[in-house]
């Protein structure tokens, strides 16, 4: 089975000016998660979809540029509108969509994920944080009874995804339009690997994190 992993990638973010290619640990964002699926053995082909060739600049070896449609920087593109130009123009029969905002997910991690749905036991994954305490929803309780309070460690816990990948057939999107399917699999992450940037104090607290990890490249 053809597996091909899809970044997409806007150079210019609103949210956090040039987002994309501000260094952590001493590489531009962009960089890590890229390096990242580029450990990845069963992982075929790594691309970059951006509407701007100047992100090649940013990219590791190996990784694949294909230009997208400048129409689809807009604010108000979806994305699953970008993903749908993109499948349109490479098929494969698994694809691994990952955000480069998660710039710490491990290989391991998307490995792990990618084994479920190439095996046939899921036909999807994606990337979650565990919550696993009192939650609620428009104004009420969503995971215990207040009549009959829980431990928290007994608790059925929510989970957050946490965008920094989505992995699924190819069928899951082109014929029923939808990232997740119907029997996903659920990658959990937790501390560093749990961060997504997309603010300035995110980019704040991921570049924090980095340094008291020891990340650094040079």
């Amino acid at each position: 089975m053809k597996t091909v992993a899809l970044v997409p990638i806007k150079l210019n973010s609103q949210r956090l000016p040039h987002k994309n290619i501000l260094p952590i640990a001493g590489r531009p964002l962009c960089w890590h998660l890229l390096h990242t699926l580029l450990q990845g053995k069963a992982i075929d082909q790594v691309y970059v979809y951006c509407s701007d060739p100047a992100v090649q600049d940013y990219m590791p070896e190996g990784a694949r540029f294909l230009q997208r449609d400048r129409q689809l920087d807009g604010d108000l593109v979806k994305g699953f509108d970008i993903y749908r130009s993109f499948i349109s123009q490479v098929d494969a029969d698994v694809y691994v969509l990952a955000h480069t905002t998660s710039p710490f997910i491990k290989v391991s991690s998307v490995e792990t994920a990618l084994a479920r749905v190439l095996s046939g036991e899921n036909d999807s994954a994606f990337s979650a944080r565990r919550v696993q305490t009192f939650a609620w929803y428009r104004g009420k309780p969503v995971n215990y009874d207040l009549n009959d309070v829980p431990r928290t460690q007994d608790m059925e816990p929510i989970w957050v995804e946490t965008s920094a990948f989505f992995i699924f057939k190819k069928e899951i999107f082109t014929v029923h339009n939808r990232r997740i399917g119907f029997r996903p699999y659920i990658q959990e992450v937790s501390g560093i690997e749990a961060v997504d940037i997309d603010e300035p104090k995110d980019f704040e607290l991921a570049a924090r994190l980095a340094e008291m990890e020891g990340i650094h490249y040079d």
